[in-house]
């Protein structure tokens, strides 16, 4: 139980009596999730859907409707959840690496969901100047003045580098601040167009980050709890799995089917079914999205008959 509806119960408890308290408890939610409110909401709204949980929310509401009754949520800046996680006002939650780090949380960090508002790659915290700027590395900032959101993370990096600097904290809008008012930012990139854009070069890489789910370390340790955050991370992984791959069904003649499947290694392990002609056989794969292009002209080019290829919701191996 979170201590948001610990605080509820023991309320009803005192005013209503034991009944009282007890139906409330019965009717309250599993788990508690923290979701990212800002640019990720959307994304993750999506990545939900396809997992299995239809997430609904107004404009302006910060409190979700979840399809599953064992689950109740709120957005909240993906800054702060990791923080919510560990005060145990989550049961769990998903926020970036960057964030858990930056706010030293003490957290179960359950997995990795590589997204992003834009893709599914990770995204990295730079150092970056000035393109006329005479900085050529970490040393040369040594005196200098940097803005970033990522503080902590920046102060350890530039001790860790033996370099003393000024740190101070960006509301956001980083890149304008150079050269006028900082001599270089720390910033968050996945493509690096907002830095080429504003004629900034890049000098040095702090860290790669990526979306995580965290659990609060009591909840992990409470069993009922830990096996619905499992599940949900096994839902989510095979989602985003499932995001690169598509099915593949095609019908081939027995003849030709060894052939097919030494030559096209993207077919191997296959599912291969017996067809009413004996000579024929079904085959039904999953394959990288990016080399259907080339498999199927030449699937076509071998006798391959009855082509499909379809989308997947989910991919578990």
């Amino acid at each position: 139980m979170t201590n948001a509806l610990r605080f509820c119960a023991n309320l009803i408890l005192c005013r209503d009596g034991p009944a009282s308290a007890f139906a409330f408890m019965e009717t309250m939610p599993l788990l508690m999730l923290g979701l990212p409110k800002g640019s990720l909401q959307d994304a993750t709204i999506k990545l939900f859907g396809k997992a299995g949980f239809n997430i609904s929310v107004s404009a302006r509401s910060y409190r979700p409707s979840i399809d599953d009754e064992q689950l109740d949520g709120r957005f909240v800046r993906a800054q702060e959840v990791s923080r919510y996680v560990e005060h145990g006002y989550f049961d769990c939650g998903l926020t970036g690496q960057d964030w858990v780090r930056e706010n030293d949380s003490d957290v179960v960090e359950v997995c990795d969901l590589v997204y992003s508002r834009a893709s599914n790659k990770r995204s990295k915290w730079i150092i970056a100047v000035p393109e006329s700027s005479p900085v050529q590395s970490v040393k040369d900032l040594e005196g200098k003045r940097i803005a970033t959101e990522v503080v902590n993370i920046t102060r350890q990096y530039l001790k860790d580098n033996g370099v003393k600097a000024e740190v101070e904290f960006s509301w956001g809008a980083t890149e304008v601040k150079v050269p006028d008012l900082v001599d270089a930012i720390v910033d968050l990139t996945e493509t690096g167009n907002s830095i080429r854009a504003n004629k900034l070069r890049i000098v040095d890489t702090l860290l790669y980050t990526n979306t995580v789910l965290i659990a609060n370390k009591a909840s992990w340790g409470n069993p009922e709890k830990r096996k619905k955050i499992e599940n949900i991370a096994l839902l989510l992984q095979a989602a985003l799995e499932a995001n690169s791959k598509v099915g593949l069904k095609l019908n081939i003649e027995k003849a030709k089917l060894d052939a097919i499947l030494a030559d096209l290694p993207a077919l191997r392990n296959p599912t291969i079914n017996r067809l009413t002609d004996e000579n024929w056989v079904a085959i039904d794969t999953i394959i990288d999205e990016t080399v259907v292009r080339e498999i199927i002209p030449e699937l076509k080019e071998r006798g391959a008959e009855g082509i499909i290829e379809y989308p997947l919701n989910k991919v578990v191996f």
